[in-house]
């Protein structure tokens, strides 16, 4: 009896020390998996941890083994979502991002003037793909000005596209004789209008006012439509020293009037003066024409030189300088021409 009592009791305090060396399940990873899945492990059986789909290990050793003591050695192992690729850039558009993480969604929006085509979204896969392709942003397409063909108002493209897309710009222009009111320019909106397009009216001008002096060359008739012209002309000796044609405005008025100006006469008659470079007594030179300049000679006595000021004709007015002393009758006889004086050093 005795020993089959011995027999037992071994058996039981062997079963006993045998079960204190067996692993337990062993601990759970946040976002990963063991290879198996058992209640408890025997000295040297092993585990090895696996990211779950979309998940990449961070750090750790994967595999860990039951060691004699049957407690797991401290596990380490951890894992981390894996990433996409940054998708853009959207031409034209913009892409909103919170992170590039496993499951996380980015959205896709167009500027303003253009159109989204394609998704609006993407989500990040478990294969580090995104769900969805990249959109593009077309710009927004305007449709045809609305101007008739056979009307007054007429427009060209200033680029070579077929179709008008947001912010072309055209250019239009009127048949003569009428004119643009507006702005010359429209450009395609975002909204796929255009902006506001000029109008074309019929302008007149009254006949155009005859000047002093002068001539009007054209004006024999009685009606004058924008764009009309007339040329001025003086009779001699006046001359014109501004634009000589006029032309019929938007506003219903003539662009300009000019004016006939007087030429000078040289109110001396014994005096030399410099006339285009060249020395001339006035009584050869007699006037000269508006604008014109002439110029004098002055004596600067303390040093006995002369030197030389200039006077300009202005519609028939010529003011003599004040350093100018024209000589009598007597004295031209005896003094020397300050023309002909050593010239003063400044």
């Amino acid at each position: 009896m005795f020993p089959v009592l011995f027999s037992l009791c071994l058996v039981a305090i062997t079963h006993v020390a045998l079960a204190s060396k067996v692993c337990p399940r062993p601990p759970e990873i946040p976002l990963a998996t063991t290879n198996t899945n058992k209640a408890g492990y025997w000295p040297g059986e092993d585990i090895v941890y696996q990211c779950n789909p979309g998940y990449v290990p961070q750090y750790g050793s994967r595999r860990y083994i039951c060691p004699s003591s049957g407690v797991w050695p401290t596990i380490t192992f951890r894992c981390i979502p894996k990433k996409c690729p940054y998708p853009g850039p959207l031409n034209d558009g913009a892409i909103y991002v919170d992170d590039l993480n496993y499951l996380s969604v980015i959205n896709f929006s167009c500027n303003t003037g253009f159109v989204l085509e394609g998704p609006t979204s993407s989500q990040c896969q478990a294969d580090g793909s995104w769900s969805a392709s990249l959109p593009e942003c077309q710009p927004v397409i305007c449709p045809p000005p609305p101007v008739s063909e056979f009307g007054v108002l007429s427009y060209h493209k200033i680029d070579s596209r077929d179709t008008f897309i947001f912010q072309d710009t055209i250019r239009f222009r009127c048949l003569l004789p009428f004119a643009l009111f507006g702005s010359e320019t429209a450009t395609c909106q975002a909204d796929g209008s255009w902006s506001a397009l000029p109008e074309c009216k019929s302008v007149e001008c009254p006949p155009p006012e005859p000047i002093e002096h002068g001539f009007i060359n054209g004006a024999l008739r009685n009606i004058f439509h924008y764009q009309d012209t007339v040329s001025y002309g003086c009779n001699l000796p006046y001359i014109m020293d501004d634009a000589s044609e006029s032309r019929c405005e938007k506003t219903g008025t003539w662009s300009n009037k000019p004016t006939c100006k007087a030429p000078c006469k040289i109110s001396l008659t014994r005096a030399t003066v410099l006339y285009n470079g060249q020395k001339i007594k006035v009584k050869e030179l007699n006037s000269i024409q508006h604008a014109e300049t002439i110029w004098f000679f002055c004596v600067r006595k303390t040093e006995k030189c002369s030197y030389e000021t200039p006077a300009q004709c202005i519609d028939g007015q010529l003011s003599i300088p004040d350093c100018f002393e024209e000589r009598s009758w007597w004295a031209s006889i005896w003094t020397k021409d300050p023309a002909n004086m050593t010239p003063c050093s400044n």
